[in-house]
């Protein structure tokens, strides 16, 4: 064989070599909406909201009923599941605060290994490029979701790929287009902790338009990949960032705030169609797929890979989940434990209400319970929001009170609980570097408030003239971006 022929066959062996490699590789696809809350999707059992093709996922796939967000605020749970670290081992864990250069994120692992990584649509973690994304685009279109299906399109056929793609449905302000249903205010179902008047209802209706608008988009995009025929190879999960952008849910670390919809799709490993209940946590998606592209994880990821459940619904990664709620326009730092049936939250800041943007007067559903509030008509269910002080201590028993209405940490018969979730709060706090600043950010203005039964709305005035003005963040006193202890993941004995 002459020099010509040994090195053309030498290219047509690494080419084939290649191309197997990339078929060993799942592509994936990670769709994360916007202030979206768990219940909000027709497989999760809401009624009225149209979901028709997160829910054939779910229907052919695997749905996750204890699925959990780090934070319920925007940029700081972004930050958390690109890099698979708890927010205050990020260096971002405050809203619209920029992740480090120095914090890796998992994509560009993927792409070290050959994978084609697009983010299109929401960032919120760093600017127009960065080295984890092959490319990042805005997305178009009142959702960011109007160039997913070219990406697809366009995406080079000899490679893996990875797209993040990120709906900024359904954030407020509220914003009509033919891609979704537009709902009827006799169709709402409006919960127990908000005022069900006419005003609510219809800022319910702007909200279940966007939930369904998103929905539409992952369903151009699954028609994409079926048309190209690698649905077989392609992990899909459906996620949001935290939860719906109404009282006592974004920002929360109650269910309604940090229960996230999480629907895997993934035929190589599930077999059959499935719901499991064991818990996972966002940066397990890090962990997750970095096992089934072959790459090994590094030291900084935190998160645990859910490749068992994937294999065996009833199979147990972790056994605890760990979320904070740090400052998000207004000062704030609680911490929060999942184990078993029972949820702990211990709030560090408990001489304040409790509140967050979407929980104050400026938009309709807010301004209705205020309103309802300063005349004396807010329910027990309705009441929280306003607690000041709040409590410092909550212990909630899901198994009887899913909206986790009835606090028992003051209960004796619950006094075994309330012992074991201290100490598993106490023991996360020191393994991955917590703390609570002795400089916290301060309010970015002075909260509503009711005086001789009026409100008065939150003050106009930005604090030093920026309209964030971050002090001391969570964790700084302790380095805690050099931490890479994951805390606990199982309950001893």
């Amino acid at each position: 064989m002459n020099c010509k022929s040994a090195l053309l066959s030498l290219i047509l062996s690494l080419g084939a070599a290649m191309l197997l490699q990339a078929a060993e590789k799942p592509n994936i696809v990670f769709f994360i909406a916007d202030d979206v809350s768990q219940e909000d999707f027709g497989c999760y059992g809401h009624p009225t909201i149209q979901t028709p093709h997160t829910d054939a996922l779910a229907a052919s796939g695997m749905r996750f009923d204890n699925a959990y967000l780090t934070t319920s605020s925007c940029s700081p749970s972004r930050c958390s599941i690109i890099t698979g670290r708890y927010p205050h081992n990020t260096g971002a864990p405050e809203l619209h605060v920029r992740l480090p250069e120095a914090q890796i994120r998992f994509p560009e692992l993927l792409r070290s290994a050959g994978y084609y990584t697009v983010l299109s649509g929401k960032n919120h973690m760093f600017g127009n490029q960065d080295r984890a994304f092959d490319r990042i685009t805005p997305g178009g279109g009142p959702g960011k979701e109007e160039d997913w299906v070219r990406h697809v399109q366009e995406r080079p056929k000899d490679r893996p790929f990875f797209f993040w793609f990120a709906a900024s449905d359904a954030h407020r302000d509220w914003a009509k287009s033919k891609d979704a249903p537009v709902y009827a205010n006799d169709r709402i179902v409006v919960p127990p902790y908000l005022v069900d008047s006419v005003a609510t209802r219809e800022d319910l209706t702007g909200y279940y338009h966007e939930v369904s608008r998103f929905d539409h988009f992952i369903g151009r995009v699954v028609s994409e990949l079926e048309k190209q025929g690698v649905m077989h190879d392609t992990l899909i999960v459906v996620a949001a960032d935290n939860g719906r952008p109404f009282p006592r849910c974004k920002s929360r670390v109650y269910d309604s705030g940090i229960k996230t919809p999480w629907v895997v799709r993934f035929p190589r490993l599930i077999k059959y169609p499935a719901v499991t209940k064991s818990l996972v946590s966002v940066i397990d998606l890090s962990a997750t797929c970095l096992e089934l592209a072959g790459i090994t994880q590094p030291d900084c990821i935190q998160g645990r890979s859910f490749v068992p459940i994937l294999k065996d619904p009833k199979a147990e990664v972790r056994q605890l989940v760990f979320s904070e709620h740090n400052w998000h326009v207004y000062k704030n730092h609680e911490r929060m434990v999942r184990f078993g049936h029972f949820v702990y939250i211990k709030n560090n800041y408990p001489d304040q209400p409790n509140l967050c943007y979407e929980s104050d007067t400026r938009f309709p559903a807010g301004k209705e319970l205020w309103a309802a509030h300063a005349l004396g008509k807010t329910t027990a269910q309705q009441w929280q929001v306003f607690a000041n002080p709040c409590p410092s201590e909550e212990l909630f028993d899901l198994s009887h009170d899913p909206y986790q209405f009835v606090n028992l940490a003051t209960n004796p018969a619950y006094a075994d609980p309330l012992r074991q979730a201290r100490g598993l709060l106490a023991v996360w706090t020191e393994q991955t570097g917590d703390t609570i600043p002795k400089r916290p950010t301060p309010h970015r203005h002075a909260p509503p408030r009711i005086e001789n039964g009026k409100v008065i709305p939150p003050g106009r005035t930005l604090i030093g003239g920026r309209r964030n003005p971050h002090a001391e963040m969570p964790g700084a006193a302790r380095n805690a971006t050099k931490i890479n202890h994951p805390g606990p993941v199982r309950l001893k004995g």
